[in-house]
């Protein structure tokens, strides 16, 4: 019988590209969400019966060992933006994490993957950061032979960073962002999926692995990029800190008095957050001892951002079209 892997939040941007690799390795594939029914557009990524929606609530100890019984490896995908609510940073990114490696040890599991974040420090700044940091060690504590991912910012055709600014180019000529100088190392969703995907075959060495890009980029520069592949012309123009925390505490009230309806554009914490550079440390192991070549952000964002292109797909045709000579 073919091995079984269970991917926590396999639904989503990440795990959706695990649980696809998963499959083309012939293993079983259980991808544990809250809301299956939403999930079902997973089961394409393997033949039929081969990768299954499950419902789970990592909060939940009986819910979470449920999902894993008679799993061969246990791949955890889920994170959160949001500092409140139930599934707020402390309860899924350090509560969560720690439950779901302990269980993974009592039930016998064979491997774990756990996705955390470049920054993660349990003395951070930012509370994203403190909790990635808190749940990196409580998933040590329960399974110290976890391969830890922490990649930096993340981009693919779901990404809720690229494709975000590139629609914000849509509604005037200028393009806010905060920390424009702060130094980030993009890498593709696909390359940590490989990543992952060696940690279950049993192909990496347990431990940390820090995952960025060919290129370190600015902030600032990154949209540049961005605007270049989109063919749009922005005056990129950067929000103090001091502003930005104001504004992140506005949207934070806001977004609390509504009780969510009114979504914050950006949280005081993630201002925090934007204060530190977002790149490879060199202090742990990395993508050349998984034997992965990453992708250039450049090599891979025309495929998914010409749809903001002023004339979408049919850009390149009339740029063509400019060249012929009239009869």
């Amino acid at each position: 019988m073919s091995k079984l892997v269970t991917i926590f939040g396999g639904s989503g941007f990440v795990g959706r590209y695990i649980a696809r690799r998963m499959a083309k390795e012939g293993w079983r594939v259980r991808v544990a969400v809250r809301r299956p029914n939403e999930a079902i557009f997973v089961r394409p990524c393997g033949v039929v019966g081969q990768v299954e929606p499950v419902f789970c609530n990592i909060r939940d100890d009986d819910s979470v060992r449920r999902v894993m019984q008679g799993a061969d490896a246990v791949v955890n995908c889920v994170g959160t933006f949001d500092k409140g609510g139930k599934n707020n940073f402390d309860a899924v990114q350090h509560e969560g994490a720690e439950r779901i490696a302990r269980l993974a040890s009592d039930e016998g599991v064979a491997q774990l993957v756990y996705i955390s974040a470049i920054g993660a420090d349990q003395e951070g700044e930012s509370l994203y950061a403190k909790s990635k940091g808190l749940g990196e060690e409580g998933v040590l504590k329960n399974f110290p032979q976890a391969v830890i991912l922490r990649p930096s910012v993340i981009f693919g055709p779901e990404d809720q960073f690229f494709n975000r600014f590139a629609g914000m180019t849509r509604f005037g000529p200028i393009l806010p962002v905060v920390g424009a100088e702060t130094r980030f190392q993009p890498v593709y969703v696909d390359d940590v999926a490989q990543a992952a995907v060696k940690g279950v075959l049993g192909m990496a060495q347990p431990g940390v692995y820090e995952l960025g890009g060919p290129d370190v980029m600015t902030f600032s520069d990154l949209m540049q990029m961005m605007l270049t592949v989109i063919r749009r012309r922005r005056l990129v123009v950067n929000i103090p800190f001091f502003a930005a925390s104001v504004i992140g505490s506005v949207s934070d009230l806001v977004q609390s008095l509504s009780l969510g309806l009114i979504p914050a554009q950006i949280t005081a914490d993630q201002v925090r957050t934007l204060r530190h550079d977002n790149v490879v440390t060199g202090d742990t192991m990395g993508f050349a001892d998984l034997g992965i070549a990453p992708n250039a952000a450049s090599a891979v964002l025309p495929d998914y951002l010409w749809r903001f292109r002023p004339s979408g797909q049919y850009l390149a045709i009339k740029e063509s079209a400019q060249n012929l000579r009239p009869h």
